[in-house]
């Protein structure tokens, strides 16, 4: 298993404490640059072709409400680097929330916009990009007249985009599980509980299913296509349901994903069949807190954050720790997500702090290269050793 400590060269500090955080689908929002006029043509196809446009992650968070001085903002960073990325402390983009605080948002998958959640209920941003060379050129734009749904609703603990976009889910601290079509935001399905807060939900790859986790009881699945209950899947005793996430096999089948924490002793991660409904695993992770977790696009990963600001990369098929960087930022881990790629892993904390840690560079069987390196020499220097003892036993003692 690799593992380390936090340091610096991965992190960067944005100066306020960071609650939201996503990757953004560059490909959909960035206009490409304008054809080559009809005399320049013929240089353009003999050129050599211009490189990927930089990756880009945002962040959201501030002091909230009151006078504490800290703002509150979405920030738009890039990815620097390959081999070991980092992020750009130089902000593409920065958008002031004034008195509220960005706490929760989604992404469009297909680049239509963010939706943030504030404490008082949700809004719309727009992206907009201009034409050029640069990619960098973008504008985030408050749609004053969308989501009018989502206004004043109160804090929503959870938001997301089904796989494609086309549903947007809210659960709110209240108690009320909302889900529409987008962008119609017809209504789906509304399911109000006032006597739970929703802390996470999660869609099915297909569109299929939603898991909604509660402060207390089953994890609920609904059925989109028909608007009826799936399943409830049950606690056993000392569980605390957290997090829930879908992921799918090689085979095309569809797995689901539930942290917990067993008492105040220790976290784990649940898995469970889709078509069944039954468990059918359960390892223990950490005993630590989980306060964050995540899915890579690709199904090969998951990753958890800590209330004590650690990072654990693993093995979906076996639940092996691939990756351990402890104290990866000074406070909770507050929101983890894997770029499209599947290659990094964004995280981000309380601290100010967002980091980015390459998944590439895990090994498939889980073992660091550094102490491969160092079997290595101690086994030349055991072998030479034993082929000049007669030398070495000459040498004073």
């Amino acid at each position: 298993m690799a593992s380390g400590v936090g340091d610096g060269r991965q992190s960067s500090t944005y100066g306020f404490p960071i609650y939201s955080a996503a990757w953004l689908p560059l490909a959909h929002i960035i206009k490409p640059d304008a054809p080559p006029a009809d005399d320049d043509a013929d240089a353009a196809s003999s050129s050599t072709p211009p490189p990927p446009r930089a990756q880009m992650v945002v962040l959201g968070g501030g002091g909230g409400e009151g006078r504490s001085g800290v703002p509150n903002k979405l920030v738009v960073a890039a990815v620097e680097g390959d081999a070991a990325p980092t992020l750009s402390t130089e902000p593409v983009l920065v958008v002031e929330a004034k008195e509220k605080l960005p706490y929760r948002m989604a992404v469009h998958p297909h680049g239509d916009g963010i939706v943030v959640s504030f404490p008082n209920g949700c809004r719309f941003y727009q992206w907009e990009s201009k034409e050029g060379k640069k990619p960098h050129k973008l504008d985030l734009k408050f749609e004053e007249e969308a989501l009018v749904e989502l206004k004043d609703v109160g804090s929503q603990l959870a938001v997301s985009f089904s796989g494609e976009g086309s549903t947007l889910a809210t659960g709110g601290e209240d108690g009320h599980l909302r889900v529409f079509k987008w962008p119609a935001m017809e209504s789906v399905l509304s399911e109000a509980d006032t006597k739970t807060s929703i802390k996470d939900l999660c869609f099915s790859s297909d569109e299929k299913f939603l898991a909604v986790n509660r402060s207390s009881g089953p994890c609920r699945v609904w059925n989109l296509k028909s608007s009826e209950i799936a399943a409830n899947l049950p606690r056993e005793a000392g569980e605390i349901f957290s997090f829930c996430k879908f992921s799918y096999k090689t085979d095309g089948s569809h797995i689901l994903f539930i942290t917990a924490m067993q008492g105040n002793d220790y976290g784990k991660i649940i898995s469970w069949n889709t078509t069944s409904w039954t468990r059918i695993g359960s390892k223990k992770i950490t005993r630590e807190g989980i306060s964050a977790f995540a899915v890579s696009p690709d199904g090969a990963h998951l990753a958890i954050g800590t209330s004590e600001g650690s990072i654990i990369i693993l093995d979906s098929k076996n639940m092996q720790t691939l990756v351990t960087v402890k104290k990866a930022h000074l406070g909770i881990v507050t929101a983890l997500a894997f770029s499209q790629d599947s290659k990094t892993l964004l995280s981000t904390s309380i601290d100010s702090t967002a980091r980015v840690t390459s998944v590439g560079s895990i090994k498939s069987n889980g073992t660091s290269v550094w102490p491969m390196i160092l079997a290595i020499i101690l086994a030349i220097l055991v072998y030479y050793c034993m082929q000049h003892k007669d030398i070495l036993a000459m040498l004073p003692h």
